[in-house]
């Protein structure tokens, strides 16, 4: 059975008639089964989008089961295989300083073009997974645990530090703090490398407050942060193979006063006495809730979820079970008030349509540039804002641009196109739109499929579905998720 028709107002969720499953198990007494427009605002919210299939098997499971399943199918390792080159060592033998003029000119050409083939994969990871939760979660700590490849200059480096990220992604926070603590990637981008007994660099230090764990200005002090990067002092990496390593020399061993607490403190006892304050799980649930929910975090809520979330020794999918089953996230009104980054519209457009792209060609990490979010190369420590941040009159100019590139084949460019496909994009739209009709989807169903609210201008009146489709992708309301 087909979506149900849009009005002129929000859709009604309610009137969804929902095909169950044989295979999926009673509901517990007292739980309701999903409608469509929450199986479709659970997995855009947690994901990149979703087919009409993979909703429909979704729906009749209650809110809880749901998530659940979706936190217990999330994904540690990539299901794409990484550049060869990301398994050799990542640092060259000979220091860039010690190089010849051409040698360094050619170690400089080679990591950008590293740098550019590292995005294209996690570009392809993202549209190939089976679980896109994994990659979400992943996007949302390289946006907090920000480090930039302009900065770092090893795409290897990079690679490890994406790689720990999604590891940890659904995982345990105190892991992946410390986890992070000692990235070789973090300790470039931060300058903990510098950090040295006698000459302390705070720069470490005063992200882990301000950014990673408490929030700014939140309970601490400029001394603390001189504290603790005195802790950090030695924390660096072995020039050959990029690994952490901790130089007891360079170290600060002292009494140190951090949030009150003196000792001989090193990092790690920074990052605990960090995780005993309460308002470090009130920080990190903030964040969460606007990347699940909305922009303004209900205070109560997230007081609600922080304590639940800090009581189980900072699980994040403890976290996330209590939003994503909130009766916040579960309001009608927070559909569609969210804006998809560059990265969830590119990856959830050629992942729905299954666009025959190379998957080694350049096209989505350029275009994603253009559009605001150079991917492994966040803006400043503090990452994209996101948000309406999205949205200017250029950036949305060019967003309605792109999306008539990927939609018109004949304005993507061919080497763009997958030379083993012999089918074109166009190919691929229409082979989509078939499979919508055989499902009898028409067009209010391709509407209620594609966009989480009621689309801002009208769908064609002629009985043409490409160009309903057409249409429907260029409305604003398909920014939104």
């Amino acid at each position: 059975m087909s979506p149900p028709a849009i009005g002129a107002g929000r859709r009604s969720a309610g009137l969804v008639a929902l095909v169950l499953l044989a295979a999926v198990p009673a509901l517990p007494s007292g739980a309701r089964a999903l409608d469509y427009e929450e199986a479709r605002h659970l997995l855009s919210r947690t994901g990149f989008g979703a087919t009409d299939a993979e909703i429909r098997e979704l729906a009749p499971l209650s809110q809880v089961q749901a998530v659940r399943r979706l936190l217990r199918e999330a994904r540690r390792t990539p299901v794409t295989e990484p550049p060869a080159w990301t398994e050799e060592p990542p640092l060259p033998r000979v220091r860039p300083r010690l190089m010849s003029t051409a040698q360094r000119k050619s170690l400089r050409e080679k990591a950008r073009g590293q740098a550019l083939e590292l995005k294209a994969w996690w570009y392809w990871e993202m549209i190939a997974t089976p679980s896109p939760l994994s990659e979400r979660m992943t996007l949302f700590w390289h946006n907090h645990f920000t480090s930039a490849l302009r900065k770092v200059r090893s795409p290897h480096l990079i690679y490890r530090q994406n790689a720990l990220l999604r590891r940890h992604a659904l995982g345990n926070f105190r892991e992946l703090l410390h986890a992070v603590a000692r990235d070789p990637a973090m300790i470039v981008y931060l300058d903990d490398a510098t950090n040295r007994v006698g000459k302390p660099n705070e720069n470490f230090a005063r992200e882990l407050l301000e950014l990673f764990t408490l929030g700014e200005g939140q309970g601490y002090g400029e001394r603390d942060v001189k504290e603790a990067a005195r802790a950090f002092t030695g924390w660096g990496i072995d020039r050959f193979t990029g690994a952490y390593v901790f130089r007891p020399r360079l170290h600060d061993d002292g009494i140190k006063t951090f949030l009150g607490r003196s000792g001989r403190w090193d990092g790690d006892d920074i990052i605990d006495i960090l995780l005993a304050e309460p308002r470090v799980a009130v920080h990190v649930t903030e964040k969460l809730w606007r990347e699940m929910v909305s922009e303004t975090p209900d205070a109560q809520a997230v007081a609600r979820v922080a304590g639940r979330f800090r009581a189980s020794g900072y699980d994040i999918s403890v976290a996330l079970e209590e939003i994503l089953t909130s009766r916040e996230f579960r309001d009608p009104a927070v559909r569609g008030t969210l804006v998809k980054s560059p990265v969830e519209l590119l990856v959830g457009t050629v992942r729905m349509f299954e666009l025959p792209l190379r998957r080694r060609g350049h096209l989505l990490p350029l275009i994603g540039r253009r559009l605001g979010q150079d991917l492994m190369n966040p803006p400043n420590v503090k990452g994209w804002p996101g948000g309406t941040a999205w949205i200017t009159a250029d950036s949305l100019l060019m967003r309605r641009q792109i999306m008539e590139r990927l939609t018109r084949p004949a304005m993507l460019a061919r080497a763009d196109l997958d030379a083993g496909e012999a089918k074109t994009a166009t190919g691929a739209l229409d082979r989509w739109l078939g499979r919508q009709r055989a499902g009898r989807q028409d067009a209010p169903g391709l509407a209620a499929l594609l966009l989480p609210v009621a689309a801002v201008n009208p769908a064609p009146a002629e009985d043409d579905p490409a160009e309903t489709l057409r249409q429907i992708l260029l409305d604003p309301a398909y920014q939104l998720k």
